[in-house]
């Protein structure tokens, strides 16, 4: 097992690299990293085409957000208000009593 502060997808990848220079077939290197054969064989040749840089994720945009930074910043101010000062009985937030508390502070 590996301690550190090292990347471990960086660490992964670059096991996968020097196993493949060391001559180790992809199957046994696959069964090394607890990785699918196909994904072996995707760092290797991204390695052989970028080099080092390889080493390192490209991560995707993802999902854009359906939520503004201005909403974040109302609900905290909802769920750090006390419940009585916004006019609602409750005397804590509940996740269904915040969106009640929400929805009367619109």
């Amino acid at each position: 097992m590996r301690r550190g502060r090292g990347n471990p997808i960086r660490v992964r990848r670059a096991t996968i690299i020097m196993a493949s220079a060391s001559g180790t077939l992809v199957p046994a290197i696959a069964r090394l990293v607890a990785a699918d054969e196909d994904t072996v064989r995707d760092v290797i040749h991204a390695f052989n085409q970028r080099g080092l840089a390889a080493l390192d994720p490209r991560w995707a945009g993802g999902r854009p957000r359906l939520i503004s930074d201005a909403d974040i910043g109302f609900i905290v101010t909802t769920a750090t208000t006390r419940p009585g000062k916004l006019g609602c009985p409750f005397t804590r937030w509940s996740s269904s009593s915040t969106t009640c508390g929400c929805r009367r502070r619109t």
